[in-house]
């Protein structure tokens, strides 16, 4: 849409005849000049005809066809029907868009003939015009009204005329506070027109959003003559707004919960793909510690067959049993990590330490250490403050990144975990580092390393899953995760977690 003042109206001629080309040579100049409006544009069939011919050398915008006026680049505010052919005015009427007004050729006419004789008054001209329009004095008094207004807002000329601005339109008996926007007020200030969308109340008091524009005019510089209001009713407008607003943020707030939904899906399939991985090797785990107990009730069973109770073969049965004690305390945490790991539960915050959330996760993944050949070595800080928030999610994040660095170790045949951990005091936080001398990460690949279903594994490895879910989380304690790798020598994951959040 083309730029021009606030207060100018743009006004495009149907009809380019005689007619026509009499308006042209009188009003254009003057249009502009006195009345804040302006001659745009003129539609006519007939390239040959004089009004086509007189405002193409005018450098105004013709058209064939009046329908491509209705083209929001054009700009026009207003169009005026220069024919009488009724079928014109017709469809003019029933396709036109809302924004576009309409003056007709009868109600030009009139204004034609008294802008001629400067005789006949403008009330016809006035009521002609689709919009409301009122003339307002500088005490904020109303001097005229047309038609459509008394009409719109069911009133009667006798109501309004004499009466205040803030009488008819507020209900009160008292110029309008600043809390409430005074478009006269506005005009005076900015010395030039306003605009703005209000609410007012009608005859019966119910509240209207109507459009208003202010034009003031000057009777000299820093005197107002008097204000013309030009404005429309766009109560059904608003209305439609308000209900597409309303439609609009229920769907964000279904779609929002759908997105939560989803979220906690993936976040429990991660932890399950994770506890499939984990289970073949918790399996061997638990079955060595099981084995040695088996036997060693095998062996006090023959012992007592053999040799019955003495006290040399009751200090014997005793050193078992602690043996079977110390063994089936092993299995009975390895079982409650998993179980922990595995369940899908609300988060519970509570305060909680760090270091022995990582020993509880390296508990899980000993087996898988082992057969890999990943020697961990461990820089925990002995002065690590607690940290709020939920085990279940940090377990999640240190299985994620400890079983991606035993991964990473694997196609070397052996390698080195380090897990460092350590206060940063001048943030108030706690940072976790997880370093491995694993096949590193390429540069291409670290963007796209936190990004759902983005994987470099075999498709029986993972389903890109881990990372996203990983980032999640941090993102959630408002921490951070960042990522640092060299291909062949290894990588490293520093976490950086808010003591609070």
């Amino acid at each position: 849409m083309q730029d021009r003042p606030l207060d100018r109206i743009n006004i495009a001629l149907v009809g380019g005849e005689g007619f026509c080309k009499e308006v042209l040579e009188k009003i254009v100049e003057e249009y502009k000049r006195d009345m804040n409006a302006q001659i745009v544009a003129v539609a006519h069939p007939d390239p040959q005809s004089p009004g086509r011919i007189l405002a193409e050398k005018l450098g105004l915008k013709t058209f064939d066809d009046y329908h491509e006026l209705y083209d929001s680049l054009h700009a026009i505010d207003l169009i005026t029907i220069l024919t009488p052919n009724q079928s014109i005015l017709d469809d003019v009427l029933a396709t036109k868009p809302s924004r576009i007004r309409l003056l007709s050729y009868q109600t030009f006419s009139l204004f034609w003939g008294a802008m001629m004789d400067r005789a006949k008054e403008i009330e016809t001209v006035l009521n002609g015009i689709e919009d409301n329009i009122l003339v307002i004095a500088p005490d904020m008094t109303i001097m005229d009204v047309n038609e459509p207004f008394l009409k719109q807002m069911n009133y009667s000329r006798e109501e309004v005329i004499g009466k205040k601005c803030h009488e008819v339109f507020q209900k009160i008996n008292r110029i309008c506070s600043n809390n409430i926007y005074c478009p006269l007020k506005e005009a005076i200030k900015t010395q030039s027109a306003s605009q703005r969308i209000l609410t007012r109340l009608d005859h019966e008091g119910k509240t209207r959003y109507i459009e208003v524009t202010i034009f003031p005019i000057w009777e000299k510089p820093g005197k107002i003559l008097k204000f013309i209001e030009i404005s429309r009713d766009v109560t059904q407008r608003k209305k439609e707004e308000e209900e597409i607003t309303t439609r609009l943020e229920k769907m964000v707030e279904e779609r929002t919960r759908e997105l939560k939904e989803t979220y906690a899906k993936l976040l429990h399939q991660d932890k399950m793909v994770s506890l499939g991985k984990l289970s073949a090797s918790v399996v061997h785990e638990i079955n060595n510690p099981n084995a040695g107990i088996l036997n060693l009730i095998l062996l006090m069973k023959r012992i007592i067959s053999d040799d019955g109770f003495n006290q040399k073969n009751i200090s014997k049965i005793s050193q078992y049993l602690n043996l079977m004690e110390t063994e089936t305390r092993r299995i009975s945490r390895i079982v409650s990590n998993l179980l922990t790991f595995s369940r899908q539960s609300k988060v519970d915050l509570e305060y909680l330490n760090a270091n022995q959330l990582i020993e509880k996760t390296l508990l899980l993944n000993l087996n898988l250490l082992k057969i890999n050949n990943v020697r961990v070595e461990k820089k925990l800080a002995t002065d690590l403050p607690e940290i709020y928030g939920s085990e279940d999610q940090l377990l999640q994040v240190f299985m994620n990144i400890i079983s991606n660095a035993v991964e990473a170790v694997a196609p070397k045949g052996s390698g080195r975990l380090t897990i460092e951990t350590r206060k940063k005091p001048e943030n108030d936080s706690i940072v976790v580092l997880f370093s491995d001398t694993g096949i590193g990460i390429t540069d291409a690949n670290i963007p796209n390393l936190f990004e759902p279903f983005f994987t470099t594994k075999k498709k029986s490895k993972g389903v890109g899953l881990g990372l996203s879910v990983v980032y999640g989380i941090i993102e959630d304690y408002h921490g951070s995760i960042h990522v640092s790798s060299k291909v062949g020598e290894g990588t490293t994951f520093t976490i950086e977690f808010p003591l609070k959040f």
